[in-house]
This record gives structure tokens, sequence and C-alpha cells, in this order.
């Protein structure tokens, strides 16, 4: 199924929380703290047609408090609005 973004709308696939530090140590669910970071799966256009600044498989950091959460082929993703992005990572 293909999922086009309307409007100023950016489709991600959160980024999971670690359970475990890099040196092996397990962190519980209480102590773990919400990564606001996600994958670009489609992106919508700005009112007048134009392109947003992002693609398919940027690695995005997002703000905001509102976001809507949707399930397709059992994996969940979630919208969240352009503004709302933040960064992306840009490899050196």
């Amino acid at each position: 199924m293909i999922v086009k973004p309307i409007g100023e709308r950016v489709l991600l696939k959160h980024q999971k929380k670690e359970e475990v530090t890099k040196g092996g140590i397990y962190i519980p669910e209480s102590a773990r703290q919400e990564k606001k970071e996600g994958i670009v799966i489609a992106v919508g256009t700005f009112e007048d047609g134009k392109e947003l600044p992002l693609k398919k498989g940027d690695h995005v950091i997002y703000g905001g408090y509102q976001a809507d959460e949707i399930e397709i082929d059992e994996e969940k993703y979630i919208f969240v609005d352009f503004k709302d992005i933040l960064a992306t990572f840009v490899e050196e």
C-alpha cells in the first residue's frame, strides 16, 4: 500500500527506544527517554505544490506534541507536521 501525505505533513517510521546501552546494561522502561527520531517514508507538498525539502529514507529528528499514529501492514507509523521536523542527519 502506498500512502501519500496531504499538505505539509511527513510520514515517518519511528525509531524505537534503546533497551540496552552500548555497554550491555539493560535500561528499564521507566528510565528510557523517548527518542524523537524517525525515517521518512513519504512526504507531502507545500500549499503551492512545491516539494518539501525531505526525501524518502532521510533520518530526522522531530519535536512537537502532536503526531497521529497509524498502522499499515502491522507496522506502526506516525504523521508529523513539516514544521515539527527539527533536523536531518547528514553524513560527513
